[in-house]
C-alpha cells in the first residue's frame, strides 16, 4: 500500500496594486505602500520648520506667551515645549513617537523625528516618519533685562543695624547663601550701615523679609510709591520698599536691662553679657550663670543698648581664679547654663603690670580660664556709663570688670585656619580698614561657638595643609568633619584642550 504526501497548504492570496501592478497582500486601499504615499501625504499641514527663543544670560527657553522655563538639551521638557508649537497641526494625526536627532550644541538647530499615523483611503492606516527643524533664536528675557539695566526694580529690602561693626551682616550673608535666597535678587548693594536687596517682584522681597524675621530679632515696615497708572485697564505700577531694623545687640556685648525686664526674666542682674544672637538674644548673668532669651517683640517693648563697643575691649591677665561649685539660688531665679562654670578671679590689666592694682570679678568663663591666661573684658570701674538704666543702679551692684572671652594669638589662628567661607556678589563701597578686623572677629566667633557654626556652610581650604596638634595653644578649631568639600571643575576634568582622556 502506497502513502501519498499530504497536500500543501494553499499560499496566501495576493492582489495586484491598482497603480503599479506589483503583487501585494490585500489591503483596503488595494495599493502598495509606495503608491499610497505618493497619493496621500498625512503630514500635509504640519509645519516642518519652527522657531524657539532662548535667553543666553539665564539659559531659559520661552514658552509662549510669556513664561521662561529651564530646559536641558534633548530633555523631556524641551521636547514638550517643541511639540506644543505644532500641537494644533498634530490634532489631525495620531502621534506614535517623538525624539531628538543629535545636532551640534552650537548649531542653533533642534531637530525632532516624529512618527505619526492616520487613517486614509477605505480605512487603511498609513504610518509616516518626518523631521521638524527648529531654529534657536536669541532673545533676552525680562528678568535679564532688569538685571542688565540695574535700575529697573519693583521692590527693595533695606536691612539696617545701628551698630559700629558688621558681624551680624557677615552671619546673615552665610545664612542667605546656605538657603539660596540670593537667587532672585537683581542686585545687592552694600552701604555703611547695612545691605539693600533689589527684586523684580514684591513677592520675592516679602519672602526675604519673612526669612529675616525668622532668623534674627528684627522689626519691619513697608511703603510703596506709585510709578504709573493706566486709567483704561486700571493697572497700577508701584515700587515697594521694605525696611528691616535688626536689634542693635551683638555677641559679646555687655548690656544693662531695665529693672522691669530683669525681674520678668527671673530676677536676673541688670548687667548681663550677650553670648549669642540667633532668632533670639541669648543673655547670661556672669555672677550667677542665669540665662535668658529675649525675642524681637520683647526687645522692642523694653529696649536696651550695649554699654561698650568692641574697640573698648581691654586685655587682662588672670592672677588667681577659683571655681565656685555651689551658690544659693535667689527666689524666682530662672534656668542656669550647663556649658559655663562660675568662678571668682583676681585680674590685672596688661597695661598696668608695673602697678599693684588688681580687680576682683565673677565670671562665667571658669571652665577655660587658668592663672596666667590672657582674657579680654570691659573695665566698668574706670569708665563713664552713659546709659539711663545703669545710671540709676546702685553702684555696689555694678561689677568692676566683666570678662568676655579668652585671648589667643590672632596671627597664629589665622595662619592655621584651613577652612573658608563663600561670599555674596554685591556692589561694595570703599572698604574700610576696620572691615578686615571685623571679619576676623566673625571667623573667630564661628570657631568658638558650635551653635552658630551649625547654621553656616564651611568649606575646606585645600591650599592650607592640616597641621598637627603638637604646637596647639588651646585655641578653638573647627574639625574636618564639620567642613564641606568645595566643588571645583577644572579645565582638564572637562576634557578641555590639552587634557588627557579620562577613564
Amino acid at each position: 500500500m502506497e502513502y501519498l504526501p499530504a497536500p500543501a497548504a494553499p499560499a496566501q492570496g495576493h492582489i495586484l496594486c491598482c497603480q503599479c501592478g506589483v503583487p501585494i497582500p490585500p489591503n483596503p486601499a488595494n495599493m502598495c505602500v509606495g503608491c499610497l504615499r505618493a497619493q496621500v501625504d498625512i503630514t500635509e499641514g504640519i509645519p516642518k520648520q519652527g522657531t524657539v527663543h532662548f535667553c543666553k544670560q539665564c539659559e531659559r527657553y520661552l514658552q509662549p506667551p510669556g513664561t521662561w522655563i529651564q530646559c536641558a538639551l534633548e530633555s523631556r521638557e524641551l521636547l514638550a515645549l517643541c511639540l506644543k508649537k505644532i500641537k494644533a497641526s498634530l490634532s489631525k494625526v495620531r502621534l506614535i513617537d517623538a525624539g531628538f536627532i543629535w545636532t551640534e550644541p552650537h548649531s542653533k538647530r533642534l531637530k525632532l523625528k516624529l512618527t505619526v499615523q492616520k487613517e486614509v483611503i477605505n480605512g487603511a492606516v498609513l504610518q509616516q516618519v518626518f523631521v521638524v527643524e527648529y531654529i534657536v533664536q536669541s532673545q533676552m528675557c525680562e528678568d535679564c533685562h532688569r538685571i542688565e539695566a540695574k535700575d529697573f526694580w519693583k521692590a527693595v529690602v533695606q536691612v539696617r543695624q545701628k551698630t559700629v561693626h558688621k558681624k551680624t551682616f557677615y552671619y546673615l550673608e552665610q545664612l542667605i547663601l546656605k538657603h539660596r535666597l540670593h537667587q532672585n535678587t537683581l542686585r545687592i548693594k552694600e552701604i555703611h550701615d547695612g545691605l539693600d536687596f533689589y527684586y523684580s517682584s514684591k513677592q520675592h522681597a516679602q519672602k526675604m523679609v519673612d526669612f529675616l524675621q525668622c532668623t534674627v530679632p528684627s522689626r519691619s515696615k513697608s511703603s510703596q510709591r506709585l510709578i504709573s497708572h493706566d486709567i483704561h485697564s486700571n493697572v497700577y505700577n508701584y515700587k515697594s520698599t521694605f525696611s528691616v531694623e535688626i536689634v542693635p545687640i551683638c555677641k559679646d556685648n555687655v548690656v544693662c536691662l531695665s529693672p522691669k525686664l530683669a525681674q520678668s526674666l527671673g530676677n536676673m542682674s541688670q548687667i548681663c553679657v550677650c553670648i549669642r544672637v540667633t532668632s533670639t538674644i541669648h543673655l547670661i548673668d556672669p555672677r550667677t550663670l542665669q540665662i535668658a532669651e529675649i525675642d524681637g517683640n520683647t526687645y522692642w517693648r523694653h529696649p536696651f543698648n550695649s554699654l561698650f563697643h568692641p574697640k573698648q575691649l581691654e586685655e587682662f591677665i588672670i592672677m588667681d581664679i577659683s571655681r565656685v561649685h555651689e551658690r544659693k539660688k535667689s527666689a524666682g531665679a530662672g534656668a542656669q547654663s550647663n556649658k559655663h562654670t562660675l568662678a571668682e578671679a583676681w585680674v590685672r590689666k596688661t597695661s598696668e603690670l608695673d602697678t599693684d592694682h588688681q580687680y576682683f570679678c565673677c565670671t562665667h568663663l571658669g571652665h577655660i580660664l587658668n592663672p596666667g591666661d590672657l582674657v579680654l573684658g570691659f573695665d566698668l570701674a574706670n569708665c563713664n556709663l552713659n546709659d539711663e538704666f545703669a545710671n540709676k543702679m546702685n553702684p555696689q551692684h555694678i561689677p568692676d570688670v566683666v570678662l568676655i572671652k579668652k585671648s589667643y594669638d590672632r596671627s597664629k589662628r589665622q595662619r592655621r585656619r584651613n577652612w573658608k567661607l563663600k561670599e555674596l556678589e554685591r556692589d561694595r563701597e570703599a572698604s574700610d580698614t576696620d572691615d578686615e578686623r571685623q571679619y576676623q572677629d566673625f571667623l573667630e566667633d564661628l570657631e568658638e561657638d558650635e551653635t552658630i557654626r551649625k547654621n553656616v556652610n564651611i568649606y575646606r581650604n585645600a591650599d592650607i595643609p592640616v597641621e598637627s596638634d603638637t604646637d596647639d595653644d588651646g585655641a578653638p578649631r573647627i574639625s574636618l568633619a564639620e567642613m564641606l568639600e568645595d566643588l571645583h571643575i577644572s579645565q582638564d576634568a572637562t576634557g578641555g584642550e590639552g587634557a588627557e582622556m579620562l577613564t
